[in-house]
């Protein structure tokens, strides 16, 4: 048998160019990794599938040239298997396209994909039967007859014509490599249908024609494919333009049909399968896209019933947080039930984060937690409102209330275990109920006001609201906004308290004390006002003013020859900053203060907050040569161990020493005051000076005198007085007619007072720490 030579060269051509795209798709397959390897693994397949057909389609066609007439089944039986194969074909590079990179992240958007296509393939399938069929006959008398192989080869080159066109629409951007490979497949099964239609009835040259498109088609599939970027995401919104992919194709199909009737067509069976799988097609993916979107209005009130959750749930502790709070307030108001608010907070809490660490603090928290809702009646609500502080509402009467309160007092004050160690908390309760009408504002109000009051008197308490908190609170409120100003405004005073000298009552000192006098609030009281600076942070003001203001009363006096030395208290607050002795340097440089004249009195109460940073603090105090004074020893703070460790010179005898007991009075001598005497015995043995305070009566005078004490400070001698009264009380003692005070009792000698060169000025203690000695001059 003889072959035109040309039609053998164009057959072996095409049979080249399949084989050589059908190698390239193997080896991208085989070098592709990850979960979309099986996309390429079947593209590849699916062109060998082609070329085999492509193959056996140009070898029947040859075959039979010059003997068209001849074997017309053996020629259909050939045809069928063609279109078989192409449909093979187009199936694999279909099911390859639904599992590209970025075109469906799972099986039911893979789903809606076939759908979609199989609505455009429907389309399609339509559209080209109405212009191939009578009467259109767009092609005359070439249009082929009706052929199963043909029948079955334009059904798979539509389905893939489709689903490539959905999935060009599909692909994430860029789109161009994703719309070639997919017209590299329709391309494929287009000459898969023309190799079917020669092979049929058209001849050798269609059938060759359409080995062409098939070879160009896999060359388009292969190259494309290996420029797909393999980490591409598929889009967020999966139902997108399903309006357009619905409407499109069926405006197609009913103006074909419409032309066809007006054209005087009739529809046979194909036609109405056509129509009937377009019409279930929609229905199915509309039932898709149905169930998506309630599948997505399910996930949304999950995700927001969970957000609404999250919005008013403390995320560390699983408490209401202050919004769910608020929200069962409400409620309560509402309903217009009885309820009681419970403020609680965590005394000491930030010195566990200080000293532990947040992770430790927020493990506390979360035990805190865990009790609180251990410990509480159905339907009370636990909230965490920020940092330590915490409350609970209570429904019922508030007697239960005051009971669970008491519960979660001790609840909350036990051990909490931690890996480095037990910590130990107290807690804060304030308590508040309705007042009249139901008022949410007005009761979270209320419960801070009592939390606040319960630790401004100690902490570790319950407090429940009164009335007068508010009242407490306006004046603090006023007080602390009108402190702010008063040093601008002249408003502070310094008052003299003097230190006499025993038994000749005579001034030789005095203690500086802080007055303040509003010009409506009237006289303000230290043990109002100082702590409250020490609270709201001014206590470093203040104190830098009344230092300035001392030492240069002293300095006048000094200059005017009175032989005096002025104290001057100091807050734990004050001594702990960093510039405080730089300030206490630069106030007597520049008021020219000798520094043994001042000094400052530390309260017994700093010494149990931290000993050695204390002891680093008063001795570089000490190294600027003034002198230290320990106020109010006896009241219970500091040991005998500490005490030997102070670098202190002064132990001032507090005034509950002094007044609290009666004198012993023995057979066979004067009567005197033990817990004075043992004082000075200790002091003297630790060489410091010491002075007896709160002296009121000359009962108490005399048993001081009588213990060896050489100076006293107290009512007795006088209150706190201005500049120039106490400057009037030096005056007098020093004049010329002037003459010593004797005892108000007889008393003895003094019990071996230690000499002094000038025992109306204390000396200095000896430092330990190599400390230079202070010049006790005149």
């Amino acid at each position: 048998m003889q072959f035109p030579p040309g039609m053998v060269a164009v057959a072996v051509l095409c049979g080249l160019v399949a084989a050589a795209a059908t190698t390239l798709s193997a080896v991208d397959a085989r070098r592709r990794a990850g979960p979309h390897r099986q996309a390429y693994a079947l593209l590849a397949a699916a062109s060998g599938v082609v070329l085999l057909t492509l193959l056996l389609g140009v070898a029947v066609a040859l075959s039979t040239t010059g003997h068209q007439g001849h074997a017309p089944d053996r020629r259909t039986g050939w045809a069928g298997v063609v279109a078989i194969g192409t449909a093979v074909g187009g199936l694999l590079f279909s099911a390859g396209l639904l599992r590209l990179p970025g075109v469906a992240a799972t099986a039911a958007a893979t789903a809606r994909l076939a759908l979609d296509g199989l609505v455009m393939a429907a389309a399609f399938w339509f559209v080209g039967w109405v212009l191939f069929s009578e009467p259109t006959r767009l092609l005359g008398d070439a249009t082929p007859a009706a052929c199963v192989p043909i029948l079955l080869a334009t059904v798979s080159a539509a389905l893939t014509a489709g689903l490539a066109l959905i999935v060009a629409f599909r692909a994430p951007s860029p789109r161009g490599r994703a719309a070639w490979l997919g017209a590299g497949a329709t391309a494929v099964t287009c000459g898969g249908l023309g190799i079917a239609t020669g092979l049929c009835q058209a001849g050798p040259g269609v059938a060759l024609i359409g080995a062409g498109v098939l070879a160009a088609g896999l060359v388009a599939a292969a190259s494309a494919a290996r420029r797909l970027d393999a980490t591409a995401q598929p889009a967020l919104d999966l139902i997108r333009r399903d309006g357009a992919y619905a409407f499109v194709p069926m405006f197609a199909m009913a103006a074909s049909a419409m032309y066809h009737l007006l054209q005087d067509g009739r529809f046979d069976a194909l036609g109405i399968v056509a129509g009937s799988v377009e019409g279930f097609t929609l229905v199915a993916r509309q039932y898709l896209t149905l169930h998506d979107v309630r599948g997505y209005a399910r996930r949304l009130a999950e995700r927001e019933a969970h957000f609404r959750e999250l919005a008013h749930t403390d995320q560390l502790t699983a408490l209401a947080n202050r919004r769910g709070l608020l929200q069962a307030l409400h409620r309560c108001a509402e309903a217009g039930a009885p309820c009681v608010l419970l403020g609680l907070d965590l005394d000491g809490f930030k010195h566990v984060n200080d000293m532990r660490g947040h992770d430790v603090g927020d493990a506390v928290l979360a035990e805190v937690g865990e009790r609180l809702r251990a410990n509480l009646r159905p339907g009370d609500v636990a909230a965490r409102l920020g940092g330590d502080e915490f409350a609970v509402l209570m429904h019922g009467h508030p007697a239960d209330a005051d009971r669970v309160a008491e519960r979660l007092l001790g609840v909350l004050g036990r051990a909490y275990d931690q890996p480095a160690g037990p910590i130990f908390l107290s807690v804060s309760i304030g308590v508040a109920g309705w007042a009249g009408e139901p008022d949410v504002e007005l009761l979270l109000r209320h419960a801070d006001l009592a939390l606040r009051y319960a630790k401004q008197r100690g902490k570790n308490r319950i407090e429940r609201y009164d009335a007068t908190y508010d009242q407490l609170l306006r004046r603090r409120t006023t007080l602390e906004h009108e402190l702010r100003g008063a040093i601008e405004r002249d408003e502070l005073r310094l008052a003299f308290q003097p230190v006499a000298s025993l038994p000749s009552v005579r001034p030789v000192g005095a203690e500086a004390l802080l007055r303040w006098r509003h010009p409506v609030l009237g006289n303000v009281g230290p043990d109002e006002f100082i702590p409250l600076a020490e609270e709201c942070g001014m206590i470093a003001k203040l104190g830098a003013w009344v230092l300035h203001q001392a030492c240069h009363q002293l300095s006048r006096w000094l200059a005017d020859g009175h032989d005096v030395w002025v104290s001057v208290n100091v807050s734990p607050r004050e001594l702990h900053a960093p510039e405080y002795v730089v300030q206490v340097a630069e106030a007597l440089r520049a008021h020219r203060v000798p520094p043994q004249r001042l000094v400052l009195e530390v309260t017994e109460h700093a010494v149990a907050t931290d000993l050695d940073e204390l002891i680093r603090r008063l001795t570089a105090l000490r190294a600027t040569g003034v002198r230290i004074a320990l106020d109010d020893f006896g009241a219970g703070y500091s040991s005998l161990g500490q005490l030997r460790r102070l670098p202190i010179d002064i132990l001032k005898i507090d005034h509950g020493l002094v007044a609290e007991h009666e004198p012993v009075r023995p057979a066979d001598g004067p009567a005197f005051a033990p817990m004075v005497d043992i004082v000075m015995r200790l002091g003297h043995q630790l060489g410091l000076e010491v002075i007896a305070e709160g002296v009121t009566t000359p009962t108490e005078l005399a048993a001081v005198v009588a213990a060896g004490c050489r100076f006293g400070q107290g009512a007795l001698f006088g209150w706190g007085v201005p500049a120039e009264h106490l400057e009037a009380m030096l005056e007098a003692a020093t004049s010329p007619g002037a003459r010593p005070a004797p005892a108000p009792a007889p008393a003895g000698p003094p019990a071996s007072p230690p000499p002094r060169r000038l025992p109306t000025v204390p000396a200095p203690r000896p430092s330990e720490q190599g400390s230079a000695q202070v010049e006790r001059g005149s």
